[in-house]
């Protein structure tokens, strides 16, 4: 795990996209040896002018101003223990956003700042799901929206197929986060604690009715994705 930052510290990133009404993506990159590595924040509407921030991160002024304008930041949704390293920064800009963890992650979480839920009411159209077979350490949304739904996930999934440098190109490859949709192989080995609970989870979200797309924290957005969580949930042994 790379040093938390202290201070707002924006690294490279890419524009704001609009999935649905109410829902943005932005990809940015991690710096690595020969290369940059893609992480993924989303930005969720909610009632009452109010907005989610899924795997948080700083981005230049003027994104986070259109961030700003879907709703006043109200949570700062932590996925897992490894999606800290800007949250204090994140905290500072929006000290009334609450931070939320899955109550596994809760103590790892906390060594940046302090988890003031896991259990935030995000409105009817919003679920947060501990995500089964990972220890209730690893978040992930439902959304339903116009259109249908979106899925956000987090290390479970990973789709990295254009990796920025070749030392990212090896990282990806040798974790098993690409090219393809998959469990991670590292993912799988050390933090997936019992596979057949994550393939019935993953079983669960294919018939999400409406699932339109399905958006990981590493990679590309996966369109109809119902057909690529049953090769996963099968990938497992389900």
């Amino acid at each position: 795990m790379a040093k938390l930052h202290d201070h707002w510290r924006v690294l490279p990133h890419g524009p704001l996209r609009e999935l649905a009404p109410g829902l943005l993506t932005v990809v940015g990159q991690i710096p690595l040896p020969l290369g940059n590595f893609p992480r993924r924040m989303t930005v969720v509407a909610l009632p009452n002018k109010r907005s989610a921030l899924f795997s948080p991160f700083p981005l230049d002024e003027a994104s986070m101003e259109r961030v700003e304008a879907v709703g006043a930041p109200a949570f700062l949704i932590v996925p897992n223990g490894g999606h800290r390293l800007d949250l204090r920064p994140m905290k500072t800009r929006y000290p009334q956003a609450k931070v939320v963890s899955a109550t596994g992650a809760r103590a790892l979480i906390s060594e940046a700042v302090a988890v003031e839920t896991t259990a935030p009411d995000l409105g009817k159209d919003i679920d947060l799901v501990s995500v089964a077979g990972m220890g209730d350490t690893e978040l992930a949304l439902v959304i339903r929206h116009e259109g249908g739904a979106s899925l956000v996930t987090n290390d479970i999934i990973g789709n990295v197929a254009n990796p920025q440098g070749p030392g990212a190109w090896v990282m990806a490859r040798m974790t098993g986060f690409g090219p393809n949709p998959a469990v991670p192989r590292y993912v799988r080995k050390t933090y997936v604690k019992d596979e057949a609970a994550l393939a019935r989870q993953l079983k669960e979200w294919a018939v999400i009715p409406g699932l339109a797309r399905l958006i990981p924290s590493h990679g590309e957005v996966i369109a109809q994705p119902a057909p690529v969580l049953e090769a996963l949930a099968r990938s497992l042994g389900a």
